[in-house]
């Protein structure tokens, strides 16, 4: 009967485990931790997406356009008029530099789930950002929109889409003037 009480008490414990885990944590430099962004601008038409994968080992790689390639790999309209507009980088960064992004996200509170889901109740302003991540052994998946669940963590999200993804304002398109001079004038579409 002791043995069976021992027992019980320690998965009791080993279950509620989870509960005692602390959100804001000292990341290391890990190359297994890693955080995938997706963000949409709905504001523009068609839909503006950018994706940003970063890995603790120092490689990131940023996908952009309005193909629903960006965000799907798994896209297969190769019909859809959008199909053409993608864009990818890759970059090597230092593994410091990529930690002090894991730790800027994670002291905003990426992990604490007590702050996620305590929606605004305001409406999206048309933009769109999700986040998945995986940083010492912490892992989240968020599918909805965080700019209405944490507008202050979507902030600093969107932020680390921004240093390694630069916005695309329009097609560059070549005109002439009445000198018969090319000049190059970004659109708006």
């Amino acid at each position: 009967m002791k043995k069976f009480l021992i027992s019980a008490s320690l998965i009791f414990l080993a279950g509620c485990g989870l509960f005692w885990d602390d959100p804001y944590v000292t990341v290391t430099t890990n190359p297994l931790n890693w955080v995938e962004i997706h963000y949409y601008n709905a504001n523009r038409d068609p839909v503006r997406r950018v994706s940003v994968r970063i890995t603790g080992s120092g490689f990131v790689e940023s996908k952009s356009g309005t193909s629903r390639r960006v965000s799907d790999s798994f896209a297969k309209n190769i019909n859809d008029e959008t199909w053409e507009d993608y864009r990818t980088a890759r970059y090597n960064v230092d593994q410091n530099h990529v930690k002090e992004i894991f730790q800027e996200l994670v002291n905003a509170g990426l992990f604490d789930r007590d702050k996620m889901f305590t929606s605004t109740k305001e409406p999206s302003p048309g933009r769109f950002i999700a986040v998945r991540a995986a940083i010492d052994n912490k892992t989240i998946t968020v599918p909805k929109n965080m700019f209405e669940e944490d507008p202050e963590l979507a902030e600093r999200l969107y932020n680390a889409i921004l240093q390694f993804n630069k916005p695309h304002l329009g097609k560059r398109v070549i005109k002439k003037d009445k000198d018969k001079k090319d000049t190059a004038k970004d659109s708006k579409k």
